[in-house]
């Protein structure tokens, strides 16, 4: 892989950090943190441009994140939660796996007036 940058960027707000993976003067992957209360990091969520996943782009600002976290906030819990394809990574850094969550969505529609929402005949 051709050299890639990356590079750390504090948002000032919300005790948010990102990083960003640059190469050629051009984003190709983030990931985040957020610090929380009594002493807990949440790890964020990251992304990496189609063009270069599976090419170690997502280990390299992983693995930065992580020196960044072990050098600054010892004794801190982290936690995430992550998709499948990354669980081995977290998995292989100490982490333990906890409860299985299941995504869903719903279209936000009209309120209706609730004389409108059911249909009473007689």
């Amino acid at each position: 892989m051709q050299d890639i940058s990356i590079l750390y960027v504090s948002s000032n707000a919300r005790e948010l950090h990102s990083w960003i993976a640059v190469l050629n003067n051009e984003c190709i992957g983030n990931i985040n943190l957020q610090i929380e209360p009594n002493k807990k990091i949440k790890f964020l969520d990251a992304w990496v441009h189609k063009d270069y996943r599976r090419k170690g782009v997502y280990r390299q600002l992983w693995d930065t994140r992580w020196d960044y976290v072990q050098q600054h906030y010892k004794d801190y819990k982290v936690y995430a939660w992550c998709k499948p394809s990354s669980l081995p990574l977290l998995l292989e850094k100490g982490f333990k796996k906890g409860e299985t969550c299941i995504y869903v969505e719903k279209i936000i529609e009209d309120i209706k007036p609730p004389f409108e929402q059911c249909f009473v005949s007689c």
